[in-house]
C-alpha cells in the first residue's frame, strides 16, 4: 500500500523533471529564473537573498519566535553532537600505520520545501547537522511566496543557525539542477540534502552520480503499535497530524485491541472538523490509512518491521521493553507523552527520514551525512616484507601480474627461491 502511492505519477514527472534539468544544465541562470517565476512566483532578477532580508526578518519574527529557535537548536544539536565522525590512527607490527581520516564535504545544497506552507524546522534539521561536520560551503534553496519572497520564518531560521548568504530563493527541480550542475551564478554542489515534492525527489534520484544526495524522501508515514492501554484520542491525533502533510500520506494503527481501533474511529470523526486541513486529512486517511487487528504485539512488531515505517510510534502499557523489537524504522517515539510532532520540532531528532520502507537500509539526516572518509596506510620494509607473498600470490590468483610485479619490483636482486604459495608445496 504505501508503495504504491507514487507509482500512478512517476512517468509524467519524470519526463517533467528530465526536460528540466536538461534545460538548466544547458541555459543556467535564464532557465532557472523562467522555472523560478513559473512556479515559485520568483520576481526580480537577483536568485539571492540579499543578507539585509535575513537580518530584517529576524526583526520582523520578534524575539519570542527568535527564542523559540534558538531552543530548538540547542536540542538538535545536543542530539547531533553524538554523530560527529572521528579520524583515527593505529600503529601495527614491523612500524607500519594504519587510519582514517574523517573530512567535511567542500559544498552542500540544503533544500527546504515550500509552496502552501513553510518549514523552518526542515532547514534547522539540514543547517545543524551540517555545520557540526564544519562544512565550509553551505548554500540554501528554498522556493519563493506568490509575492517572490522568502518567508521571514525561513530567513529567521537560517540565521539561527549563524547562515546569512548563500540563500537561493528557488524550490523545484530547477533548484536541484541549479546545485547539481552549476549555473552563472550558483556554485556546483558536492551533495544535495532534504526533502521535496515528488519533483523534488525525482530529480534528486537523476543527478545522483553527477553529486551526492542523502535519500529519496516522502510522502510522510506513520505506523502506531497499540494496546489495550492506548488512549484512543491520542492515537487519532497522532495519526491525523501525518495525514495533513499530504495526500498520499500512509496512517496506519496495527493494534491487539479491537476496542481501541472502534474507538480511534469515533475520535477522528471528532476532531478531524475542528483541523484547518481536514479534506487533506480525509482524502489521506480515506486512500491510505489502515488499521489492522493482531492476535499478539509480536505479530504487530513483524508488520512494522516489515514496513518499515519513516515515523514508528508505541502505545502500550510499556514502550521502553518493546524497543528491542524494532528492527526498521526512521524514529521510533515511546510511549503516549511522546507523539510524533515532538521530534517534528523540539526533541533533537532529525525529522528527514526514510520513507517507502527504505528505514530497511537508510538512516535519519545526520551528521554523518555531512563527512566523508578517507583511509591511508604506511608501510616499512620489514612491514611489506612481511605481507609480499601473500600480496603477490592474492594477486596472481585473481590474474593481475601487474599488481604482483609491483610488489615484486621492489625486491628485485634479493636471494629468494622459495616459490610462492608457503612451504607445504613441495611435500
Amino acid at each position: 500500500m504505501i508503495k504504491d502511492r507514487t507509482a500512478a505519477t512517476d512517468i509524467s514527472v519524470s519526463e517533467s523533471v528530465a526536460a528540466i534539468l536538461r534545460d538548466v544544465k544547458e541555459n543556467g541562470d535564464s532557465a532557472v529564473r523562467k522555472y523560478a517565476e513559473q512556479f515559485d512566483g520568483f520576481k526580480g532578477e537577483s536568485l539571492l537573498v540579499d543578507e539585509g532580508k535575513v537580518k530584517e526578518a529576524v526583526r520582523n519574527m520578534g524575539e519570542g519566535y527568535m527564542r523559540m529557535l534558538a531552543k530548538a537548536c540547542e536540542r538538535i544539536v545536543e542530539f547531533h553532537v553524538n554523530q560527529i565522525g572521528k579520524s583515527w590512527m593505529m600503529e601495527s607490527d614491523h612500524g607500519t600505520i594504519i587510519g582514517q581520516i574523517a573530512r567535511p564535504i567542500g559544498r552542500v545544497a540544503l533544500y527546504v520545501p515550500g509552496g502552501t506552507a513553510a518549514y523552518p524546522s526542515t532547514l534547522l534539521m539540514n543547517a545543524l547537522p551540517a555545520t557540526l561536520a564544519r562544512v565550509k560551503d553551505i548554500m540554501i534553496f528554498t522556493p519563493s511566496k506568490a509575492d517572490g519572497k522568502v518567508p521571514d520564518a525561513i530567513l529567521a531560521a537560517a540565521a539561527s543557525c549563524g547562515i546569512h548568504s548563500s540563500i537561493y530563493r528557488v524550490g523545484g527541480a530547477h533548484a536541484i539542477a541549479a546545485a547539481a550542475y552549476g549555473t552563472e551564478t550558483i556554485p556546483k554542489a558536492d551533495k544535495i540534502v532534504g526533502p521535496g515534492n515528488a519533483y523534488v525527489a525525482a530529480a534528486k534520484r537523476m543527478v545522483y552520480g553527477e553529486v551526492d544526495i542523502d535519500m529519496i524522501a516522502g510522502p510522510s508515514e506513520v505506523l502506531i503499535i497499540a494496546d489495550e492501554t492506548a488512549n484512543p484520542r491520542y492515537v487519532a491525533a497522532d495519526l491525523m497530524s501525518q495525514a495533513e502533510h499530504d495526500k498520499l500520506s500512509s496512517c496506519i494503527l496495527v493494534t491487539t485491541s479491537e476496542g481501541l481501533i472502534r474507538e480511534t474511529e469515533a475520535e477522528i470523526s471528532l476532531q478531524i472538523g475542528s483541523l484547518s486541513r481536514k479534506d487533506i486529512i480525509a482524502c489521506s486517511l480515506e486512500n491510505y490509512g489502515a488499521a489492522v487487528l493482531v492476535s499478539t504485539l509480536e505479530e504487530a512488531f513483524d508488520i512494522s518491521n516489515d514496513i518499515a515505517p519513516e515515523h514508528l510510534e508505541i502505545m502500550t502499557k510499556d514502550p521502553l521493553r518493546h524497543l528491542p523489537k524494532v528492527q526498521n524504522a526512521g524514529s521510533v517515539f515511546l510511549g503516549e507523552n511522546t507523539p510524533e510532532p515532538l521530534g517534528d520540532y523540539m526533541s533533537g531528532t532529525n525529522h528527514v527520514l526514510p520513507t517507502n520502507g527504505t528505514a530497511k537500509f537508510r538512516s535519519p539526516l545526520g551528521v554523518y551525512d555531512f563527512v566523508k572518509f578517507s583511509s591511508y596506510s604506511y608501510y616499512t620494509r620489514d612491514g611489506l616484507a612481511a605481507l609480499r607473498d601473500d600480496t603477490i600470490n592474492f594477486a596472481e590468483t585473481e590474474g593481475l601480474d601487474a599488481h604482483a610485479n609491483s610488489i615484486k619490483q621492489r625486491f628485485v636482486g634479493e636471494v629468494d627461491e622459495q616459490k610462492f604459495g608457503g612451504e607445504g608445496d613441495e611435500q
